[in-house]
């Protein structure tokens, strides 16, 4: 008589070879790569490039020589820096807000839905930022010239005398009249789409609650795009601190009044291509990065904190 035999336990699968388990986790890497890569050569690179240089002097006896933080010290101590530093932070408490109110105004306008011709005003406050900084502030520095531009055919047509916009007192309030021409529909359309996001129900409700337009955009608009409102800000402070163009391209029309140390990003400049010290201008520029950082990270943890 035949014993049955117990079935024969299946053996356990074996393992995937480590080599599959090496290729799945390369994967990913392959997709970054080209990233990571760009990163790296384009940004990472220069700041290293430029902490580098910050730490060294050219001489006339002996050349470049490692001389520490004693250029950070030297920058923390120009009077010029200081000067021009000062200058755009003047700027920014006061051009940033002008602007930024400017064109919070005008998308609230627009998301009424009581605006007459709404894609033409968008479209024609937007379309300053489409002309070129350079384009821009030639075509402005053409109309405050007395001797050949507007200013001067306003004068001559009703016999009064304007001030001339380009000279010291003026010049500084004449670059924010360019930048915020030429940044108002950026911003507009930053705040713009973040208004279109909002339900509508929310309004509808308010409106039944008996809550008037004021009230509605007191206490729902622009508590809903706070986040918009926050990064404009940071936005515009960057831009207020890497202010160069305006400056640079007016300097032939106001020799006076602007000077090669006018603001922070020009005299690194001058530093650099007019006076050939690259290593004390690369060092003015790491404390300007360091200054920007700092400033729109606070306004970002304010901005951003419950309940502000």
């Amino acid at each position: 008589m035949k014993t049955l035999q117990p079935p024969a336990a299946a053996e356990p699968r074996p393992a995937p070879p480590p080599a599959k388990k090496d290729r799945r986790s390369w994967t990913g890497w392959g997709f970054i790569g080209p990233f990571v890569a760009v990163f790296a050569l384009v940004f990472l690179a220069p700041i290293a490039y430029s902490i580098y240089l910050s730490l060294f002097r050219d001489q006339l006896i002996g050349g470049n020589h490692f001389v520490g933080l004693d250029n950070y010290t030297q920058a923390l101590q120009d009077s010029q820096f200081w000067d021009s530093l000062a200058r755009v932070g003047l700027f920014l408490l006061i051009q940033v807000p002008i602007m930024l109110g400017i064109a919070l105004l005008v998308a609230l306008a627009l998301d009424s839905g009581r605006l007459y011709g709404k894609s033409f005003f968008r479209i024609t406050i937007f379309l300053p930022y489409a002309v070129p900084a350079v384009v821009a502030t030639l075509m402005w520095g053409f109309m405050y010239g007395t001797k050949y531009g507007l200013v001067r055919d306003i004068n001559d047509a009703f016999g009064v005398t304007l001030p001339n916009l380009l000279d010291p007192s003026w010049v500084l309030a004449s670059i924010g009249n360019i930048v915020t021409w030429e940044f108002v529909g950026y911003n507009m359309l930053i705040f713009y789409s973040a208004l279109r996001v909002v339900p509508t129900s929310l309004y509808e409700a308010a409106e039944i609650d008996g809550a008037g337009q004021w009230r509605i955009i007191r206490s729902i608009k622009i508590p809903a795009i706070r986040g918009s409102l926050v990064i404009a800000t940071i936005f515009s402070i960057i831009g207020s601190f890497q202010l160069f163009n305006e400056p640079s391209i007016l300097q032939p029309l106001a020799k006076n009044a602007i000077t090669t140390d006018y603001t922070p990003n020009f005299y690194t400049y001058s530093l650099s291509f007019n006076g050939q010290q690259h290593n004390y201008s690369a060092t003015v520029a790491i404390i300007m990065g360091v200054i920007t950082m700092i400033v729109a990270y606070v306004v970002q943890l304010r901005g951003m904190r419950k309940g502000a």
